[in-house]
Formats: structure tokens, sequence, C-alpha cells
């Protein structure tokens, strides 16, 4: 199919900043779709996008076989209108023309190579998102929400304890009415910018913060639970048995407080989790703890394992920690995983490890036993005192 769609990328400089591609693609379109703003800028009418956005797909729809042009903010594909439209329609009828992004723009103020930087959205998403990014000497620059959002991302910084972080906020930034506003997070006294902003931070942590890396085996103290908790360190073996990768999806069976899909999410670039959990008290823990280590898109599911994975979307890895002796549940996982996909079980009952036998009997797959002992004082003494016993499973769909 031909080229039919062009999005076109436009700056607060308007057209001037435009260059002779972009221009003809205005110029020359049948119909143009934009914001109101985007409109504004090239000095023409169109079509205004609805809300919510989908409401508009028929009506684009409608126009196919024309020349349309969208106009949209900056570069259309760094979490813009571009990579919305490129699912939809795929590469073969979009064409897309690119200005600076607000990332770049910010780089080159800050003289950072964008290459070592962070670059991450809170545009309609929850702010927390940005605390599994900090770690010192870390360079984020994050598009903002609205004109409040550099306020609440130095409350945010305070409160982690990054307090001696440098934040410099970029309000229309690239046009005649830029502005600029610096201070550390716990000087921050601009209670607000233009909306249209982008936040520069330089991660500086304070002296006695806990920093918590990115790495799976976070300390078992930084989970709120009840006890029922994948311990650290064979947390972090399942977890790499798991093998996290890039935008891919995990189902955490009997989630207790949640650790493995946190983790999970934690470790790579857009890991997506659901946490599957009966107790009906442990849900405000799984939230919390998604919260406070900045993975608030993790997906929460109260109910019946059995019951409530059906209809969602198949896994890339399936995590069982709890519910292996409910009948079906194994095979119903096994069966949705994705081909490449992997299935790890942990069992710390003789139950749980016999079935776990009866299922690397019948799949394949790896067993092992992970015996972790922590130094215990006894007395005036220090000893070994053993964990229970873990047998975990691991299998990989051929």
């Amino acid at each position: 199919m031909t080229v039919w769609l062009t999005i076109v990328g436009i700056g607060e400089d308007g057209l001037d900043g435009l260059g002779a591609n972009a221009r003809n693609a205005i110029d020359q379109a049948d119909v143009l779709f934009g914001g109101e703003r985007h409109l504004q800028l090239i000095g023409k009418k169109g079509i205004q996008w609805k809300s919510p956005l989908e409401d508009s797909y028929a009506e684009l729809d409608g126009h196919k076989g024309q020349n349309v042009t969208v106009i949209a903010t900056g570069d259309p594909m760094w979490f813009g209108i571009g990579a919305t439209l490129g699912r939809r329609y795929g590469p073969d009828e979009i064409k897309v023309i690119p200005a600076p992004s607000a990332f770049s723009l910010v780089a080159a103020r800050m003289i950072w190579p964008l290459s070592e930087a962070g670059c991450l959205t809170v545009h309609g998403r929850d702010l927390e998102r940005v605390k599994a990014f900090l770690s010192p000497g870390a360079k984020l620059i994050v598009l903002s929400n609205d004109g409040n959002t550099p306020s609440q991302i130095a409350g945010l910084l305070k409160e982690a304890g990054f307090g001696n972080s440098p934040v410099s906020a970029f309000a229309h930034i690239g046009g005649a009415e830029e502005a600029r506003f610096d201070a550390a997070a716990s000087d921050w006294s601009q209670d607000a910018v233009a909306d249209l902003n982008t936040v520069a931070v330089e991660c500086v942590a304070d002296e006695g913060a806990v920093i918590l890396p990115r790495v799976p085996g976070l300390p078992d103290d930084a989970f709120e639970h009840d006890g029922q908790l994948t311990k650290r360190e064979v947390r972090a073996i399942t977890i790499s048995a798991l093998a996290p990768m890039p935008e891919q999806m995990l189902w955490d069976i009997g989630a207790g407080c949640g650790s493995v899909a946190i983790e999970w999410m934690r470790a790579t670039r857009g890991a997506k989790a659901f946490a599957v959990e009966r107790n009906m008290d442990r849900l405000a823990m799984i939230n919390n703890n998604a919260l406070a280590l900045g993975v608030p898109d993790l997906k929460v599911v109260f109910g019946e394992a059995l019951n409530e994975i059906m209809g969602l979307p198949a896994p890339d890895a399936v995590f069982i920690g709890g519910g292996l002796t409910s009948g079906g549940l194994l095979e119903y996982c096994w069966q949705n995983l994705k081909p490449g996909g992997r299935l790890v079980a942990n069992a710390v009952t003789f139950e749980g490890e016999r079935r776990l036998i009866e299922v690397q009997a019948e799949l394949g797959g790896e067993l092992c036993q992970i015996a972790i002992s922590r130094a215990h004082e006894m007395g005036r003494f220090t000893g070994w005192q053993p964990l229970k016993p873990v047998t975990q499973l691991r299998i990989h769909k051929s």
C-alpha cells in the first residue's frame, strides 16, 4: 500500500523551524489533523483530535486514500502520536518527518550526551515511575504532565532521599517564550510553570539515603509484607531464571506482596506484569509496593488464579509462587505461555515439590533446590540459621 499519512513534528518555533519536506507535506495535504495548539502554530485550519484520542481514529480511517498530514509535537516517535499510529497502520502507509524532541533540546541546554540520559514521561501517567530511575549520578529528562509537575518531582526527590539533586524546568523550549527555572530539589519554590514543560534532574543522593538498585534482589525490608515474601536471595535467583526482557509480560501467580512482579518490571525497559493474588489483605500491600518502588503500571488481579488469568494477554514468562497444587493451574499457564517463554515455579512444601517433580517428568526442564542460611545471633555467639529450602522448576518453552 502507498503512503497516504505523513506525520510532521513541529517545535515551539512553528513553521520557521521546519524544513522543505515538512512544509511541503503541510502545504500539499488534502486533510490536516492536529491539536488546537499544533494547528495554531502552522496557521491553518484542520481537524482537531477528540478526547479520548481513540474517538478520532474512525474519522482518520475515513480519509484513507487522500493525502493526510498529522501535526505533532517534536519527534512523533518519542512518546508521541507516531508510535500509536504506526502500530495502527504500519510502516507501509506512514511517513514521519520529525523535529527535535524535547529530550534533544533539553540535552542541548544541559550539555548532556543524550545517550547517557534516562528519558521518560509522566504525561498522563503516574509520577511514581520516576522512582525506579533514581540512582546517584543518573541524569533524567522527564516530559511533564502539567505546570505542577516540576514542583511534584522536586517533592518526590526530597521524599526519596535525593533532595540535593539539581532540578531544571524548561517551559516552551525552543520557542520565543522559552523560560528556565533552576534549583536544588530541596530548595524548589516555583509552584507552577507553563503546562508545556520538560524537567531535567541530575541525581545526587542525600547523606544516609537508602539507594535501591534496579538489579534484582532488593532487601526484604524494601517491601511492605506480612511474611508472605519470596526472600531476597531466592528472589534474585528466581528473577534470573525468569530472564526479564524489554517489553515482555509476566504473570506472577500467588503474588504475595508483589515482590517478584515488581523486581521483574524494574529490571528492564518496558517490562509489564500481572500480579495475581487471592488474599484481599495483600492487595493494598502490592499496590503500595508498586508505587514506592517506581512501577505504578503493575496490574493487580484479585481472585483465584485459574479463574482470573483466563483472558489475560499471553505471557512471555510465568512465575508460580502459590497455588501449585490447584488442579489445572500450571497446565493452563504452560499452554498459554508464548513460544520462547519461561515458566518458573517455587515450592516449599512436600506436596508442592511432588507436583514439580511430576511436571518435570512430563514437560522436562530443570529442577534445583535453593538452600540459603543467614547469620544469626546465638547468645554471645553467631551461627547460621537456615531459611526453608526452596525447590525450583525452570522450563523453557521452545
